[in-house]
């Protein structure tokens, strides 16, 4: 190592000079790494496939890269899916022909964000994974399925990282201290175990959250000249950790559908906490409001109608307070919309009519149920037969209003829930007045939602 490596080993984060190098370094992903698993048996054999390490940040995607290069005695040959292009995916393609004819080596490509890869990367590279040129390694922390390309995934194969467990970043957090070349064994304080255990704790099993966490602290013990790292001086560095939320990502949606459930599962502690989730990394409130307006028609409907002027009221005190003071709103609203009675009748009624529209196309509406603004329109009998239902004390019993094919529908189908529960009893002796004894109507089985 000449001095410049020296400088550039001695300056470069803690996270990344810590970064092993052998498989049995490698600390976590038991589930990948341990005894008898594929993934250890092909490193071992050197018969490793192309391959996505699919896992959140910190999770050691990038770290499994290299030591999989290192163990199969491959080169590794790093490629930005973001700054580079098909010219510089081409100069590879071909380094790596050379190094596999020649020198017999293979070339493990590895591609960090692979789910920016665009379609004329993705077209460039697929024939040379498919004949072993190259041996792909890309790394993402968004679902596959919905990130990269179908064919090039078939090309690959999948293996998912896990968050690493407390002991596992205590281990790492260890090591780095007992280290005195690559860690911060040099250092001429001590770290106490509580504020070790509070890096750990709160690094969300990120490994490289934890280091960093641990250099940001160790560096403002020595400026401050304290002999110790406390707990409070590793709460001030964790204070500037972000939470783990892309708005754009899988993480987003996994959030949102846990706030929603939340909510149609009647759990206001539950919802307000994926509420706050949201908001606190970041997300726009009115996306949130958004929620919630859809919420409160999609699954609380008739069963508390005044749901939705809650979710209406939030949106619009919000849009006139901003923020801070317009969380209040937002909280209100979520804590009625899961406190509320629930019913997705409404929703299950405009399915089921929806599926007759398409069904049946743009049937006639009745001659009865038309109006008639012209002579010739009355000639025709537009509105004859049409009974006034003020004349008959607001209700006009027998009188249908549906086309004739779809007579005796059932599409609205309130439930005993909340204030749903009246309208089903109004509606219910309407029907009584209406329908002879012994009639039956054309209702059909109830559409699952």
């Amino acid at each position: 190592m000449d001095l410049f490596e020296r400088q550039a080993e001695t300056t470069s984060p803690l996270a990344d000079r810590m970064r092993p190098n052998r498989l049995e370094d490698v600390v976590g992903q038991a589930h990948l790494l341990g005894d008898g698993h594929i993934l250890a048996r092909a490193i071992r054999a050197d018969r490793i496939p192309s391959m996505i390490l699919w896992g959140p940040p910190g999770t050691g995607k990038t770290t499994l890269a290299h030591v999989i290069a290192n163990e199969t005695n491959s080169i590794f040959v790093p490629f930005s899916a973001v700054l580079g292009g098909v010219p510089e995916l081409r100069k590879i393609i071909a380094a790596a022909k050379e190094q596999k004819s020649y020198y017999a080596k293979k070339t493990i490509l590895f591609v960090d964000e692979i789910h920016r890869f665009n379609k004329a990367q993705q077209d460039a590279l697929l024939p040379h994974v498919e004949n072993g040129t190259v041996t792909l390694i890309g790394a993402t922390t968004e679902n596959p399925s919905f990130a990269v390309n179908s064919a090039l995934l078939s090309r690959a194969r999948v293996f998912d990282l896990k968050p690493l467990q407390v002991g596992d970043l205590r281990q790492l957090l260890e090591r780095a201290l007992g280290d005195e070349e690559h860690g911060i064994g040099h250092a001429p304080h001590q770290v106490d175990e509580d504020a070790l255990a509070a890096i750990a704790q709160n690094a969300r099993g990120d490994a490289r959250r934890a280091l960093s966490a641990l250099e940001l602290a160790s560096d403002f013990a020595q400026s401050a000249g304290v002999e110790r790292v406390t707990v409070a001086i590793v709460q001030e560095a964790l204070a500037t950790q972000t939470l783990l939320y892309d708005k754009s990502g899988e993480e987003h949606y996994n959030v949102v559908s846990a706030f929603i459930k939340s909510m149609r599962g009647s759990d206001p502690d539950a919802a307000i906490y994926w509420l706050m989730r949201m908001l606190e990394a970041g997300e726009e409130p009115l996306f949130v409001l958004r929620r919630m307006l859809i919420f409160a028609s999609e699954d609380i409907g008739n069963a508390d109608p005044q749901a939705l002027e809650v979710a209406v009221s939030a949106d619009a005190a919000f849009r006139r307070l901003g923020m801070p003071e317009g969380i209040f709103p937002i909280a209100q609203c979520c804590t009625y919309l899961a406190s509320a009675p629930k019913s997705n009748a409404s929703y299950k009624a405009w399915k089921m009519a929806q599926a007759d529209v398409q069904e049946h196309g743009a049937l006639q509406v009745p001659l009865k149920l038309r109006n008639a603004p012209t002579a010739a329109m009355k000639s025709w009998g537009y509105g004859d037969g049409y009974r006034y239902p003020h004349d008959e004390s607001g209700f006009s019993p027998g009188e249908t209003y549906l086309p004739d094919a779809l007579a005796g529908r059932r599409y609205y189908r309130p439930t005993d829930h909340g204030f749903e529960a009246r309208i089903r009893d109004r509606l219910e002796g309407l029907r009584a007045r209406a329908t002879p004894t012994g009639a039956a109507s054309d209702e059909r089985p109830e559409e699952e939602s």
